[in-house]
Parts: C-alpha cells; structure tokens; sequence
C-alpha cells in the first residue's frame, strides 16, 4: 500500500484516488477486484468526514462500475462504424458452391434427420481435447455456406474474439466470439456432409418462413407437404418457447449441447453460442408466435453478437502465435483443460 496513506486525512484521500482512477477506466473488461475492496475498505472510515464533492466522485465511480461491470456487453458495436455491411450476406450475388449448398440443406433437413441427430448426439461421443486444440482441428474447414470470407476458421475465431476485445467487451463475450463455431468440429467427426453442420439454421416441425435464405428451395423437403408439419405452428404450442422447438441441426445446437455442461460461461454467452445462425429469427423478426418472454432477452445477446460474428471477416490473416497466449489465459478461466466432444 502507498506509505502516504496514513491516518484518517489519509484514508480521505485514498478514497477519493480510487473512486477517481475507477472512473477513468474506460474499455476494460472489469475493475479490478482489489480495487472494489480498496475502496470499501478506506470510504467506510472516511465518510463521517467526507465532502459532499467527495462522496459525489465516489458515487460517481461506483455507478461506472456497475456499468461497465453489468451492461457493457449489450452496448453497441463500434469497430464496425466505417464498414460497408451492404457487401456481407449478399445471397443473390453468392457463388454457385453457396447456392448448392442451401439447396441441399433445405431439401434434407426433415424433423426425421432432426430426431436422428439428437438421437447420435446423446449416445455417442466424439473425442477427448481441449478449446484451443479443437481450434486448431478446425484449421483446414472452409465453410461451403459462407459467401463472405475464405479464411480458415481457426482465423475466424480469432478475427471475432479481437474485434469483442477491441470494443472493450466482457471476457466471456470474448470468449464466446473465439469459440461460437467449434461445433463445426462435427465435418471432422463424421457428419452426413457441410448440410447438417453450417449454414443458417430454422425451425422444423412447422411451416418452412419464408425468411429463410432462398426459400423456395424449401419446397423440396418432404415435410413441406405434411398435414402436421406444414402447418403455422405444427408440432409446436404458441409461444412454447425456443428451448422447446428443434432448430435445423448444426454447429449451434451441437456446442450449446457441448458447453452448457462443461463450462462456467453465462447464459448470455450460451445464447451466442446457439443462436448466431438462427438468421430468420433474429435478424428477420420470424418464429415470434413461438417465442416467449426468456427468448427476448436471448435476443438481445444474439444481436449484441451478431455485428462481432459477421462483420469482423476479412482475408487478412492473425498472428495467431502472438495471440495465443491471451487467449489460452481466457479459456482456462471458463474451461476445464479437458472437454468432451
């Protein structure tokens, strides 16, 4: 502790310094914990006589605290002002190989293959390892969905992850940008093709909306024509919720399922992580006579995300070895060293 800061006077002083450096903290993840503690620990014995200017700065700082403890994750994007978003999502100008491939994953997505899904995720289990090494597996995937970038994803990730740290965003968003689409890992464990893994993702077990990308395309999948599933709300109840609906199968569905067990992220980042995809809905206002009240405040954190997840691509590359350390520090405080996958 500073040896000037001796005596009642003293501890005034002190009180004041913290309160002062706290409210100058702009664009971290978190005032630090001692300096909460510091603070408490001088403005209790301080406060019988304390100015009222003093106690103002003090309050003050607290207040920041709270914002930038509390809040800062749902603040809006900065590092993408100058971007021209009109050149991302560009479906009607995407390449063939990304046309092909909604086709085929509009037409085999049936609540059948779903069930089957959940079904081999249950049972089976895929590999032992860690966040960065599944990173690393991910390293030669290029997503055959994606008209915006042609870099690996292990550079996507990161691309993200920097673009969160770069606004100033909690740890965990960081976290969840560095780690929302791990669960493309399922290319290399055996998936029927890029169809059930990437893309974006809708409901099934009702009528195909017509906010899905090319919908049209919907028209080849059996359920379009069955009495139940073709129907506004299907299998489904109004506003039973999200949690209660089966999205189409992918990357999403499948990390939630891996993370929401084996990690301490919160549910905000759990939402990120499964939603991001899901286009039509948080992006196009579609499904909301099946969402409920919970479904509203995931909304809020998929389209915090969303900015960091699409505009952060470009095809220049990371130093991912410069990077890594930071990163690997991050993983270790919301992972164990092993997952299971």
């Amino acid at each position: 502790m500073n040896q000037g800061f001796t005596g009642r006077h003293a501890k005034q002083e002190a009180a004041t310094h913290v309160a002062t450096k706290g409210s100058h903290m702009h664009g971290i993840e978190e005032i630090p914990l001692f300096y909460l503690l510091y603070l408490s620990y001088f403005f209790v014995d301080a406060m019988p006589s304390a100015t009222p200017r003093e106690l103002d700065v003090t309050s003050d700082a607290i207040d920041e605290v709270n914002v930038l403890k509390g809040r800062l994750w749902d603040e809006k994007s900065k590092f993408d002002e100058t971007k021209d978003k009109t050149k991302f999502r560009d479906y009607d100008a995407a390449c063939d190989r990304v046309k092909a491939f909604y086709k085929e994953q509009h037409e085999k997505q049936t609540v059948a293959f779903n069930i089957k899904a959940r079904v081999d995720f249950k049972t089976k289990k895929r590999a032992r390892m860690g966040v960065w090494e599944a990173m690393e597996m991910l390293n030669t995937l290029i997503d055959e969905s994606d008209p915006d970038t042609s870099v690996s994803q292990i550079e996507h990730l990161l691309q993200t992850a920097e673009a969160i740290r770069r606004d100033g965003k909690p740890e965990w968003m960081q976290v969840a940008g560095l780690t929302h689409d791990l669960g493309k890992l399922l290319i290399l464990f055996g998936s029927e093709g890029q169809w059930d893994v990437v893309g974006d993702t809708f409901v099934v077990g009702c009528k195909f909306s017509d906010k899905i990308i090319y919908p049209e395309t919907c028209a080849a999948n059996p359920d379009s024509y069955d009495s139940v599933y073709s129907t506004e709300y299907g299998i489904y109840k109004p506003h039973c919720g999200l949690d209660n609906v089966m999205l189409s199968w992918g990357h999403d569905e499948y990390l939630y399922h891996v993370f929401k067990d084996q990690s301490t992220l919160p549910p905000e980042a759990l939402a990120m992580i499964r939603y991001h995809s899901f286009y039509p809905w948080h992006r196009e206002g579609a499904y909301s006579h099946l969402t409920n009240e919970k479904d509203k405040s995931n909304l809020a954190a998929v389209q915090a995300f969303n900015p960091y997840d699409l505009y952060s691509k470009t095809d220049t590359p990371c130093d991912i070895a410069e990077l890594r350390p930071y990163y690997e520090g991050l993983i270790a405080k919301y992972f164990p060293p092993v997952l299971e996958w």
